[in-house]
């Protein structure tokens, strides 16, 4: 299952019927998870751990050293879940000391070509990252969101669960869960409820995240007065504790 030109430390660590191609190098401080398959010319630097059932096509780089000019060599580490798809030259960086010390990408994720994720970031599950879509560092993204091609965010920024980024649409400010984001400048266009109806929430759930949206964005209200109302509004109608959550975590504040 490891092609005989492939480079393999001493104390990388493989897991049952991994499967790694062509002149791949794997270096030290590297696990890679059982039943996940590596194709041919990746390079992956430890320490990076990955988890199991994950594809890694040709040509990514995968665990090396942050894109950070205070990065001093640090014990830093990459951490990938589970049934990931990570396409060609894809590039995923270790964290730094200047945050929480790792990178983390969850399970299930559909990473693209192209795509670069940047030291420190924290992307949950089940989100799909079109060509060129570049995360700088410190990026948190949320479960299901989707990013369209050659779209990005600036460092620091957080993106809520369900959240989508249009083609070519690059963020400074945390985008709020749910809410679709679109243009150059960027702005806020709406919810993605088609993502929501394909995820099987009902017509009252994406009628109430529309008139939470709207609520934030189209009444007129402060923000902490909107955020108040959709705080009550959230003690019977569950769907909108992710938008709430993005609000309160927003650091950066929100895109407008």
């Amino acid at each position: 299952m490891i092609h005989p030109t492939a480079i393999i430390a001493d104390t990388a660590v493989i897991g049952d019927d991994v499967e790694i191609g062509p002149y791949t190098v794997v270096g030290d401080g590297v696990e890679i998870g059982r039943g996940t398959r590596i194709d041919s010319h990746v390079v992956i630097n430890g320490p990076t751990k990955i988890g199991a059932d994950n594809h890694i096509y040709q040509f990514a780089s995968i665990g090396d050293d942050p894109q950070d000019k205070k990065y001093a060599g640090e014990p830093t580490r990459l951490v990938i879940g589970d049934r990931n798809t990570i396409r060609e030259f894809c590039t995923i960086s270790r964290g730094t000391t200047q945050d929480r010390g790792e990178t983390i990408l969850g399970d299930e994720n559909w990473i693209m070509a192209y795509v670069h994720i940047a030291h420190d970031c924290v992307v949950g599950d089940k989100t799909i990252m079109a060509n060129n879509v570049t995360l700088a560092g410190h990026v948190h993204i949320g479960d299901w969101v989707i990013l369209a091609g050659f779209s990005g965010a600036h460092q620091f920024c957080r993106v809520g669960d369900h959240a989508f980024l249009g083609m070519y649409a690059g963020v400074s400010r945390d985008v709020p869960a749910y809410t679709m984001v679109a243009g150059q400048p960027a702005a806020p266009r709406g919810i993605n409820s088609e993502g929501l109806k394909r995820r099987d929430f009902s017509a009252d759930q994406i009628r109430n995240i529309k008139h939470a949206y709207r609520l934030l964005y189209r009444s007129g209200k402060k923000l902490n007065e909107a955020e108040a109302e959709i705080a009550e509004l959230s003690k019977t109608q569950p769907e909108l504790v992710p938008l709430l959550d993005s609000l309160r975590s927003s650091e950066r504040g929100l895109i407008r």
